[in-house]
């Protein structure tokens, strides 16, 4: 019993302290990060290449989830860097681009490696002591896509869902830290030497459309059938 006490004394001496800056604002920088981080990595796994030089009508309605605005821009972002031409009127539109949400949102776990409390009746309750904390938080996005000919109304390809986690951890050594880890960082970190709207990035494609036929316009030219 001596040698417990000793060694929680010892190591109450060595702790430090830290304290992590709560946000003024409603959601922390953190949470917003792994969202629009996740996103990004899912969107980088469908391939628009399929609509180059076509005039695409992007549907948003069945995409109701948080952050709901970034995904739609970068969606749209993404259609017109892969040479597309987005259209407000679907009336105009070769290819209507539907997109829906399975999951947006955060999650988060604590877990300490030390002694829990400890209540010795009669005698006296030993505080929790926490040697080391973690602080996991993940974000996840599982977005799907479906596309159809606007004026056939057949569907191009088979379209499909991708999914992609974004993580963030902060360690805490006997009070000392926060010691930062996960995919965040590492974005964050590359943030200025890699383009995150390059699907070269080594994530597997795991969505993809076919080409739509002949455009209303160009039938109508050459004296074609609707």
């Amino acid at each position: 019993m001596r040698l417990f006490f000793c060694s929680l004394v010892l190591c109450m001496l060595m702790s430090g302290c830290s304290k992590s800056k709560m946000s003024s604002t409603a959601r922390t920088a953190t949470e917003q990060l792994l969202l629009s981080n996740a996103v990004d990595q899912s969107l980088t796994r469908v391939e628009f290449a399929s609509f180059n030089g076509r005039k695409v009508f992007f549907n948003d309605k069945y995409l109701d989830s948080v952050d709901k605005q970034y995904v739609v821009g970068s969606i749209r972002h993404r259609l017109m860097q892969s040479g597309a031409t987005v259209v407000a009127d679907a009336a105009e539109a070769d290819v209507i681009l539907e997109a829906r949400s399975g999951g947006l949102g955060t999650d988060g776990a604590e877990t300490f490696y030390g002694l829990p409390e400890l209540v010795i009746p009669g005698m006296v309750t030993i505080p929790e002591l926490k040697l080391a904390t973690r602080n996991n938080q993940t974000g996840t996005a599982k977005l799907g896509f479906v596309a159809y000919d606007a004026k056939a109304g057949n569907v191009l390809g088979s379209g499909g869902v991708s999914i992609a986690v974004a993580d963030h951890n902060d360690w805490s050594v006997l009070g000392v830290g926060p010691i930062r880890s996960g995919s965040l960082k590492s974005e964050l970190k590359s943030a200025a030497e890699r383009d995150p709207f390059n699907p070269a990035s080594g994530l597997p494609n795991s969505v993809a459309f076919d080409a739509p036929g002949p455009s209303y316009d160009a039938v109508r030219l050459t004296g074609g059938e609707e």
